[in-house]
């Protein structure tokens, strides 16, 4: 398989001015300017390979977006190297940016108070597409996205679901080998987020598109991506498969119980509650120390159970059961 991605060491330090205090420290301030410097990504390294879709996550502030500023070119590193399609990408960022594109879920590319058809014709434009070549592949991205009847509507007065869809569907118009997909299922319904999953598939296996997604959403990562790297104060600490981030580090399941009556006093070995109104109640259960099947069995057989629910931690927490366990191994990272 052909790299579309590579980076080695690659690091950014942002310099912030410290001000001053009162009126002698703002002048020496401005004579004599002090810099505080954070670093917000730390040598980094890692491949991706053409047609792959790789999940990208972590905590505020980890790094992510640092990271994706410098592969798309709007941010020059001041350690290490990155290759992107075989470009440097804060050297070459005209020539980059006809081959990528990006959606920003909660940052719109299209113009608010115009009908999509516009900013679609504009990017035709900007792109230096054929006319012929964008008329056809405009068609087939408003057929494959069935958004037919919202191109003459303006975008502000679009469903948030709706316009993610004309948003994905504008990044492609041009064709891009690498799409950069940062929270894009953010704020939307099931229905909608389901919606927008199939369409990254399709173009994942329709086009060979490379996905470079960040999300907080684990369905995001676990329908769309095979891979799935984690990244906390600018350091990589893994770098695996989903299934192995699944099986390793989600340790705790959910389990939401709807009984038939109200169940005064609860009891099941292996199971501690973590919620109860009502006939619902809330248990975690640990994984590593009771099977979930025992506890199912157990509850089943003792209580009338009418409906039950597994599901795993939010990713915040998978995420800092992750890092907590790397803490110990990484010199200088303070929590």
């Amino acid at each position: 398989m052909a790299l579309v991605i590579e980076v080695e060491g690659l690091g950014k330090v942002f310099q912030t001015k410290e001000k001053g205090e009162g009126l002698r420290g703002s002048l020496s301030a401005i004579l004599r300017p002090t810099y505080r410097s954070t670093q917000a990504v730390r040598g980094i390294s890692f491949h991706v390979e053409r047609g792959e879709m790789l999940a990208f996550i972590g905590p505020n502030g980890a790094g992510k977006s640092t990271t994706i500023k410098m592969l798309t070119g709007i941010l020059h590193p001041t350690a290490g190297m990155a290759r992107v399609l075989g470009l440097i990408p804060w050297r070459d960022r005209y020539g980059l940016s006809f081959h990528i594109g990006s959606v920003f879920g909660q940052k719109s590319q299209l113009w608010y108070h115009l009908p999509p058809t516009d900013t679609f014709t504009l990017l035709a434009r900007i792109y230096e597409l054929d006319h012929h070549e964008f008329i056809r592949r405009r068609d087939m991205l408003i057929d494959a996205f069935a958004i037919s009847d919202l191109m003459e509507i303006p975008v502000r007065k679009h469903s948030l679901g709706q316009r993610m869809r004309c948003e994905i569907a504008a990044a492609m118009l041009h064709g891009p080998q690498i799409l950069f997909l940062d929270e894009p299922t953010i704020g939307l319904d099931v229905v909608a987020r389901q919606t927008i999953r199939d369409l990254i598939k399709w173009m994942n296996e329709d086009e060979n598109t490379t996905v470079f997604l960040t999300s907080h959403d684990t369905g995001d990562i676990e329908s769309l991506c095979k891979r799935v790297m984690v990244i906390n104060h600018g350091t990589i600490i893994l770098d695996d498969a989903v299934s192995t981030l699944r099986r390793d580090y989600i340790k705790q399941k959910v389990i939401d119980l709807k009984f038939g009556i109200v169940v005064e006093s609860f009891r099941c070995p292996g199971a501690e509650i973590l919620k109860q109104k009502g006939s619902g109640m809330k248990l975690l259960v640990n994984a590593d120390q009771v099977e979930i099947r025992q506890v199912l069995e157990y509850i089943v057989q003792h209580y009338p159970v009418v409906d039950v629910n597994i599901s795993n931690p939010p990713l915040e927490q998978v995420i800092s059961q992750i890092y907590r366990e790397s803490a110990a191994e990484t010199v200088g990272v303070v929590i």
